[in-house]
C-alpha cells in the first residue's frame, strides 16, 4: 500500500491520543459540491467521535475549500492516482479499529457506524460486515431501491457469483483484515471494492446484516455507466480467482455464473455502444470497445455482430418485397 506525494494539510492526530473506534475515509475527486454532505453525514453519526479522513485525489474544484470548513477533519491531498490509491492513502493515515470508505458524492445514514461496529463486536472472527443501501438523486431525493436478501453462508462463493454488496459505504472493515491482504489494488481503475471483497472473503469469514446504512447518489458521472471500464475492471479481479476455484465444483459453478453476469451487465451494453460509435464514425471509441470485447467478452461481440447482420438482412428483404 505504498503512498506517494501525499500532503496532510490539516487535522493532524495528537500524539498519545486514544485511537477512535471507527475511521471514515472519504475519497474525493472533483466532487467538492457533494463533499460537505458526505462529511456532515459522518458528523451526524450516533456512534460518538468517528475519525474523518478526507483524501483529495488531485481535485481541481472547490474540494480543498470545502474540507477546510471542518477543522476536525484530517485533509490529505495527493496527485491524482485513482480511487484505490486514495483509499490506501486514507487507510494508512487513519487510526480506527474499524474502517469505513465513503465516496464524496454519497452519504451515510446516522446509524451506519453504530450498526456496523456492533456487528463486528458480536462477530469477532469476521473481517467485515455489510448492510444495505438506498439510491438517491442528484439533489438527494430518495429513489425506490430493491433490497436483496442477506447472504447467510458461503460468502466467498456468493461473491464469485456476484458483488452482492453493491455499494462500498455499506461495508465496515476490521483494520487487520485490510492489512492482511495488503490493501486495495491500486492497479485497478474501478471495482477495487469487489476485488478486496473476493480476496478477503476467500481467507476470512464475513457477515451480512439487513439494515440500510448508506445512500448511493446516482448521476451522470457514476463509474458504473462506463461499460468498457466496468467490464474490464470486474472481470479482471474475478479471473484472478480462477486458480483458487479449480477442482471445486460449487466454486467453479459460482465463478462461471459471475463471469456470465458481468458479461450481461457490461458486455452487452458495450456491444451496443461500440456499434453506435462505428455508425457515427467515432473510431477511437469503437476500436477501444472492440479490443475490450475481444479480450473479455467475445461471445457478446459475436452475438452482437450476428444480430446486426440478421437485422440488416431482414431490412434488405423487406425493401425488395
Amino acid at each position: 500500500m505504498a503512498r506517494r506525494d501525499v500532503i496532510v494539510s490539516s487535522g493532524r492526530a495528537v500524539e498519545g491520543e486514544a485511537a477512535p473506534v471507527v475511521s471514515v475515509v472519504i475519497i474525493c475527486y472533483n466532487h467538492g459540491r457533494f463533499l460537505g454532505e458526505a462529511i456532515e453525514s459522518v458528523l451526524a453519526q450516533t456512534l460518538r467521535d468517528p475519525e474523518i479522513v478526507v483524501v483529495d485525489d488531485g481535485s481541481t474544484d472547490e474540494t480543498p475549500a470545502v474540507a477546510a470548513r471542518y477543522p476536525s477533519v484530517r485533509y490529505l491531498r495527493q496527485a491524482n492516482q485513482g480511487m484505490a490509491a486514495a483509499r490506501n492513502a486514507g487507510f494508512e493515515a487513519s487510526r480506527g479499529r474499524y474502517v469505513s470508505f465513503l465516496d464524496a458524492d454519497d452519504r451515510l445514514l446516522a446509524n451506519a457506524l453504530l450498526v456496523g461496529a456492533a456487528c463486528l463486536d458480536r462477530h469477532p472472527d469476521c473481517a467485515f460486515v455489510s448492510g444495505h443501501y438506498r439510491r438517491i438523486t442528484l439533489d438527494g431525493s430518495e429513489i425506490p431501491t430493491v433490497q436483496h436478501p442477506c447472504v447467510v453462508k458461503d460468502h466467498y462463493r456468493a461473491f464469485l457469483a456476484e458483488n452482492y454488496v453493491g455499494m462500498h459505504a455499506a461495508v465496515l472493515f476490521r483494520r487487520e483484515a485490510i492489512e492482511r491482504v495488503s490493501g486495495f489494488d491500486a492497479r485497478l481503475k474501478a471495482c477495487d471494492d469487489y476485488d478486496i471483497y473476493l480476496r478477503i472473503s476467500r481467507l476470512m469469514p464475513v457477515f451480512c446484516h439487513d439494515r440500510i446504512v448508506a445512500e448511493y447518489r446516482w448521476h451522470g458521472a457514476n463509474a458504473s455507466f462506463n461499460w468498457r471500464r466496468m467490464l474490464r475492471s470486474t472481470l479482471g479481479p474475478l479471473r484472478a480467482q480462477r486458480r483458487y476455484v479449480r477442482g471445486n465444483r460449487e466454486l467453479t459453478a459460482a465463478y462461471r455464473t459471475g463471469v456470465r453476469t458481468c458479461q450481461q451487465l457490461y458486455g452487452e451494453p458495450l456491444v451496443t455502444e461500440t456499434i453506435a460509435a462505428m455508425r457515427l464514425g467515432q473510431w477511437r471509441c469503437a476500436v477501444l470497445g472492440l479490443g475490450t470485447l475481444l479480450r473479455y467478452d467475445p461471445r457478446s461481440l459475436w452475438r452482437g455482430v450476428v444480430a446486426r447482420i440478421l437485422s440488416t438482412g431482414r431490412r434488405l428483404r423487406a425493401s425488395h418485397l
